[in-house]
Protein backbone atom coordinates (compact mmCIF):
# COMPACT_ATOMS: atom_id res chain seq x y z
CA UNK A 1 0.00 0.00 0.00
CA UNK A 2 2.07 3.01 -0.71
CA UNK A 3 0.52 5.92 1.08
CA UNK A 4 0.83 9.54 0.06
CA UNK A 5 0.20 11.99 2.58
CA UNK A 6 -3.05 14.41 1.96
CA UNK A 7 -2.59 15.95 4.95
CA UNK A 8 0.41 16.57 7.37
CA UNK A 9 0.26 18.25 10.60
CA UNK A 10 3.40 19.16 13.23
CA UNK A 11 4.08 17.63 16.19
CA UNK A 12 2.85 19.87 19.20
CA UNK A 13 5.13 20.03 22.75
CA UNK A 14 3.81 18.22 25.23
CA UNK A 15 4.05 15.36 27.59
CA UNK A 16 1.69 12.56 28.65
CA UNK A 17 1.12 9.40 30.78
CA UNK A 18 -0.68 5.99 29.32
CA UNK A 19 -2.52 6.53 32.84
CA UNK A 20 -4.38 9.38 30.34
CA UNK A 21 -2.58 12.32 32.04
CA UNK A 22 -1.03 14.98 29.71
CA UNK A 23 0.18 18.39 29.87
CA UNK A 24 -1.00 21.38 27.70
CA UNK A 25 0.35 20.74 23.71
CA UNK A 26 1.55 23.59 21.82
CA UNK A 27 -0.79 22.89 18.80
CA UNK A 28 -4.35 21.12 18.00
CA UNK A 29 -3.24 21.15 14.26
CA UNK A 30 -2.54 17.11 15.40
CA UNK A 31 -4.01 15.06 12.43
CA UNK A 32 -2.36 12.85 9.54
CA UNK A 33 -4.31 11.79 6.66
CA UNK A 34 -2.99 9.75 3.97
CA UNK A 35 -4.66 8.52 0.97
CA UNK A 36 -3.76 5.30 -0.86
CA UNK A 37 -4.82 4.52 -4.43
CA UNK A 38 -6.10 1.52 -3.45
CA UNK A 39 -9.14 2.41 -1.56
CA UNK A 40 -7.74 2.71 2.00
CA UNK A 41 -6.82 5.85 4.27
CA UNK A 42 -4.64 5.99 6.75
CA UNK A 43 -5.35 8.53 9.99
CA UNK A 44 -2.78 9.01 12.25
CA UNK A 45 -3.34 10.76 16.10
CA UNK A 46 -0.34 12.72 15.75
CA UNK A 47 0.28 14.44 19.35
CA UNK A 48 2.92 11.53 20.64
CA UNK A 49 4.39 14.21 23.12
CA UNK A 50 1.06 14.00 24.79
CA UNK A 51 0.28 10.49 23.64
CA UNK A 52 -2.20 11.28 21.44
CA UNK A 53 -4.52 12.65 23.85
CA UNK A 54 -7.80 14.64 22.14
CA UNK A 55 -8.12 18.07 22.06
CA UNK A 56 -11.67 19.86 21.22
CA UNK A 57 -10.30 20.52 17.58
CA UNK A 58 -8.31 17.22 17.30
CA UNK A 59 -12.11 15.46 18.07
CA UNK A 60 -13.94 18.25 15.37
CA UNK A 61 -11.09 16.96 12.65
CA UNK A 62 -12.07 13.49 13.36
CA UNK A 63 -15.83 13.46 13.46
CA UNK A 64 -15.05 15.69 10.30
CA UNK A 65 -13.28 13.05 8.44
CA UNK A 66 -15.39 9.90 9.57
CA UNK A 67 -18.71 12.08 7.81
CA UNK A 68 -16.52 12.71 5.24
CA UNK A 69 -15.08 9.13 4.50
CA UNK A 70 -18.67 7.80 4.64
CA UNK A 71 -19.90 10.26 2.10
CA UNK A 72 -16.51 9.65 -0.30
CA UNK A 73 -16.63 6.65 -2.76
CA UNK A 74 -13.01 6.57 -3.18
CA UNK A 75 -12.53 5.81 0.20
CA UNK A 76 -13.26 1.89 1.01
CA UNK A 77 -11.64 0.83 3.98
CA UNK A 78 -9.88 2.87 7.26
CA UNK A 79 -6.83 2.40 9.76
CA UNK A 80 -7.18 4.69 12.68
CA UNK A 81 -3.78 4.31 14.55
CA UNK A 82 -1.45 6.62 17.05
CA UNK A 83 1.66 8.19 16.66
CA UNK A 84 4.72 7.77 18.69
CA UNK A 85 4.60 5.29 21.82
CA UNK A 86 0.90 5.61 21.79
CA UNK A 87 -2.66 4.86 20.43
CA UNK A 88 -4.50 7.76 22.89
CA UNK A 89 -4.04 8.60 25.96
CA UNK A 90 -7.83 9.88 26.09
CA UNK A 91 -9.22 13.22 26.40
CA UNK A 92 -6.83 16.57 27.07
CA UNK A 93 -8.37 17.48 30.49
CA UNK A 94 -6.19 20.14 30.57
CA UNK A 95 -6.87 21.81 27.20
CA UNK A 96 -10.14 23.42 28.72
CA UNK A 97 -9.09 26.29 31.27
CA UNK A 98 -9.77 26.29 34.82
CA UNK A 99 -12.01 29.23 35.04
CA UNK A 100 -14.06 27.78 32.09
CA UNK A 101 -14.90 24.74 34.73
CA UNK A 102 -15.61 27.22 37.57
CA UNK A 103 -17.95 28.79 35.47
CA UNK A 104 -20.14 25.70 34.34
CA UNK A 105 -24.05 25.63 35.40
CA UNK A 106 -26.15 22.84 35.43
CA UNK A 107 -26.33 20.67 31.94
CA UNK A 108 -24.05 21.84 31.02
CA UNK A 109 -21.09 18.57 31.27
CA UNK A 110 -24.14 15.73 29.86
CA UNK A 111 -24.03 18.48 26.74
CA UNK A 112 -20.60 18.48 26.33
CA UNK A 113 -20.37 14.45 26.80
CA UNK A 114 -23.49 14.39 24.32
CA UNK A 115 -21.63 17.15 21.44
CA UNK A 116 -17.93 15.80 22.47
CA UNK A 117 -17.10 12.29 23.04
CA UNK A 118 -20.16 10.88 22.32
CA UNK A 119 -20.31 12.36 19.14
CA UNK A 120 -17.08 11.15 17.90
CA UNK A 121 -17.24 7.50 18.88
CA UNK A 122 -21.10 7.93 16.96
CA UNK A 123 -18.97 9.19 13.90
CA UNK A 124 -16.48 5.95 14.45
CA UNK A 125 -19.61 3.58 14.78
CA UNK A 126 -22.03 5.58 12.58
CA UNK A 127 -19.25 5.26 9.45
CA UNK A 128 -20.09 3.63 6.35
CA UNK A 129 -16.72 2.15 5.67
CA UNK A 130 -15.10 -0.66 7.45
CA UNK A 131 -12.63 0.63 10.58
CA UNK A 132 -9.79 -0.70 12.18
CA UNK A 133 -8.06 0.51 15.12
CA UNK A 134 -4.15 -0.58 14.94
CA UNK A 135 -3.21 -0.13 18.48
CA UNK A 136 0.08 0.44 19.84
CA UNK A 137 0.91 0.86 23.16
CA UNK A 138 -1.23 2.38 25.71
CA UNK A 139 -4.88 3.22 24.52
CA UNK A 140 -6.88 5.13 27.72
CA UNK A 141 -10.02 6.30 28.86
CA UNK A 142 -11.79 7.94 25.74
CA UNK A 143 -8.91 6.37 23.80
CA UNK A 144 -9.70 3.18 25.02
CA UNK A 145 -13.28 3.71 23.58
CA UNK A 146 -12.52 5.02 20.33
CA UNK A 147 -10.47 1.79 19.85
CA UNK A 148 -13.09 -0.08 20.80
CA UNK A 149 -15.65 1.70 18.59
CA UNK A 150 -14.12 1.06 15.49
CA UNK A 151 -14.81 -2.11 13.45
CA UNK A 152 -11.98 -4.28 13.67
CA UNK A 153 -9.03 -4.01 16.58
CA UNK A 154 -5.86 -5.19 16.07
CA UNK A 155 -3.54 -4.91 18.74
CA UNK A 156 0.64 -4.89 19.27
CA UNK A 157 1.60 -6.84 21.72
CA UNK A 158 2.75 -3.88 23.56
CA UNK A 159 -0.56 -2.46 23.70
CA UNK A 160 -2.79 -1.68 27.34
CA UNK A 161 -6.29 -1.11 27.29
CA UNK A 162 -6.74 1.31 30.60
CA UNK A 163 -10.22 2.77 31.97
CA UNK A 164 -9.27 5.32 34.04
CA UNK A 165 -12.20 6.91 34.83
CA UNK A 166 -12.68 5.25 38.15
CA UNK A 167 -8.67 6.43 39.05
CA UNK A 168 -10.24 10.14 38.65
CA UNK A 169 -13.72 9.54 40.74
CA UNK A 170 -15.33 10.19 37.02
CA UNK A 171 -18.13 8.05 35.53
CA UNK A 172 -17.09 6.24 32.21
CA UNK A 173 -18.05 8.71 29.08
CA UNK A 174 -17.50 8.15 25.56
CA UNK A 175 -19.62 4.93 25.02
CA UNK A 176 -17.52 3.20 27.26
CA UNK A 177 -20.30 1.32 29.23
CA UNK A 178 -22.20 0.89 26.05
CA UNK A 179 -19.41 -0.75 24.15
CA UNK A 180 -17.72 -2.52 27.02
CA UNK A 181 -20.97 -4.38 28.31
CA UNK A 182 -21.59 -5.54 24.65
CA UNK A 183 -18.06 -6.57 23.71
CA UNK A 184 -17.40 -8.20 26.78
CA UNK A 185 -20.24 -8.54 29.05
CA UNK A 186 -21.39 -6.81 31.94
CA UNK A 187 -19.45 -8.94 34.66
CA UNK A 188 -16.29 -8.14 32.82
CA UNK A 189 -16.86 -4.36 32.29
CA UNK A 190 -17.77 -3.76 35.66
CA UNK A 191 -14.18 -5.96 36.59
CA UNK A 192 -12.49 -2.97 33.77
CA UNK A 193 -14.23 0.15 35.26
CA UNK A 194 -14.44 -0.43 38.57
CA UNK A 195 -11.15 -1.36 39.61
CA UNK A 196 -9.47 0.53 36.24
CA UNK A 197 -6.15 -1.77 36.04
CA UNK A 198 -4.46 -1.63 32.42
CA UNK A 199 -5.47 -4.40 30.23
CA UNK A 200 -3.09 -6.19 28.60
CA UNK A 201 -3.19 -7.02 24.56
CA UNK A 202 -3.34 -10.66 25.27
CA UNK A 203 -5.97 -10.41 28.41
CA UNK A 204 -7.66 -7.59 25.80
CA UNK A 205 -7.97 -10.39 23.32
CA UNK A 206 -8.87 -12.84 26.10
CA UNK A 207 -11.71 -10.45 26.98
CA UNK A 208 -13.38 -10.25 23.55
CA UNK A 209 -11.89 -6.66 22.90
CA UNK A 210 -9.28 -7.22 20.31
CA UNK A 211 -9.57 -9.59 17.09
CA UNK A 212 -5.61 -10.22 17.17
CA UNK A 213 -2.79 -9.48 18.98
CA UNK A 214 0.83 -9.14 16.98
CA UNK A 215 4.29 -8.41 17.11
CA UNK A 216 4.84 -4.39 17.39
CA UNK A 217 6.95 -4.40 14.44
CA UNK A 218 4.07 -6.39 12.32
CA UNK A 219 1.29 -4.06 13.78
CA UNK A 220 1.43 -1.51 10.54
CA UNK A 221 1.76 -4.54 7.99
CA UNK A 222 -1.26 -6.70 9.39
CA UNK A 223 -3.69 -3.40 9.50
CA UNK A 224 -2.47 -2.42 6.02
CA UNK A 225 -3.15 -6.24 4.85
CA UNK A 226 -6.54 -6.01 6.55
CA UNK A 227 -7.40 -3.29 4.69
CA UNK A 228 -6.84 -3.62 1.47
CA UNK A 229 -8.72 -7.00 1.87
CA UNK A 230 -11.75 -4.56 2.75
CA UNK A 231 -11.04 -2.47 0.14
CA UNK A 232 -11.38 -4.54 -2.42
CA UNK A 233 -14.86 -6.27 -0.71
CA UNK A 234 -18.41 -4.94 -1.86
CA UNK A 235 -18.13 -1.80 -0.05
CA UNK A 236 -21.82 -1.10 0.32
CA UNK A 237 -22.55 -4.85 1.12
CA UNK A 238 -19.98 -4.48 3.82
CA UNK A 239 -21.97 -0.87 5.29
CA UNK A 240 -25.14 -2.54 5.51
CA UNK A 241 -23.86 -5.99 7.21
CA UNK A 242 -21.90 -3.32 9.50
CA UNK A 243 -25.61 -1.57 10.18
CA UNK A 244 -26.97 -4.41 10.62
CA UNK A 245 -24.52 -5.74 13.17
CA UNK A 246 -24.47 -2.73 15.53
CA UNK A 247 -28.36 -2.26 15.20
CA UNK A 248 -28.85 -6.51 16.01
CA UNK A 249 -27.71 -5.53 19.46
CA UNK A 250 -30.72 -3.14 20.57
CA UNK A 251 -33.37 -5.15 17.81
CA UNK A 252 -35.75 -7.88 18.66
CA UNK A 253 -35.91 -11.19 16.54
CA UNK A 254 -38.50 -9.43 14.16
CA UNK A 255 -36.83 -6.53 14.06
CA UNK A 256 -33.29 -7.68 13.40
CA UNK A 257 -34.73 -10.47 10.50
CA UNK A 258 -36.81 -7.28 8.25
CA UNK A 259 -33.71 -4.96 8.80
CA UNK A 260 -31.87 -8.16 7.38
CA UNK A 261 -34.22 -8.48 4.69
CA UNK A 262 -34.73 -4.90 3.63
CA UNK A 263 -30.44 -4.48 3.30
CA UNK A 264 -30.53 -7.15 1.19
CA UNK A 265 -33.63 -5.96 -0.74
CA UNK A 266 -31.17 -2.67 -1.05
CA UNK A 267 -27.87 -4.41 -1.58
CA UNK A 268 -29.44 -6.34 -4.43
CA UNK A 269 -29.70 -3.55 -6.97
CA UNK A 270 -26.06 -2.81 -6.25
CA UNK A 271 -23.30 -3.16 -9.07
CA UNK A 272 -20.95 -5.22 -7.05
CA UNK A 273 -24.14 -7.65 -5.88
CA UNK A 274 -24.40 -8.71 -9.89
CA UNK A 275 -20.71 -8.70 -9.97
CA UNK A 276 -20.27 -11.36 -7.02
CA UNK A 277 -23.32 -13.31 -8.32
CA UNK A 278 -21.82 -13.24 -11.90
CA UNK A 279 -18.12 -14.19 -10.78
CA UNK A 280 -19.89 -17.42 -8.61
CA UNK A 281 -21.42 -18.89 -11.74
CA UNK A 282 -18.76 -18.37 -14.41
CA UNK A 283 -16.52 -20.01 -11.46
CA UNK A 284 -13.75 -16.74 -11.06
CA UNK A 285 -12.52 -13.91 -8.35
CA UNK A 286 -15.53 -11.35 -8.26
CA UNK A 287 -14.16 -7.68 -9.18
CA UNK A 288 -15.84 -5.71 -6.78
CA UNK A 289 -15.30 -1.71 -7.59
CA UNK A 290 -17.46 -0.43 -4.17
CA UNK A 291 -20.97 0.29 -6.32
Amino acid sequence: MNLSPRETSPEPAGHGEPDGSVAPSGSDDSLVRHATDNGVVLITLNRPQALNAITPDLRERLVSEFIGISADPAVRAVVLTGAGRGFCSGADLRAAPAAAAAARVPGDVARTIRVGAQRLISAVLDCEKPVIAAVNGAAAGLGAHLALACDLVLAAESARFIEVFARRGLVPDGGGAYLLARLAGPQRAKELMFFGDALSATEAERFGLVNRVVADAELSGTARAWAERLAAGPTRALALTKQLVNASLEADRATAFAAEAAAQEINATTADAAEGVLAFVERRSPAFRGR
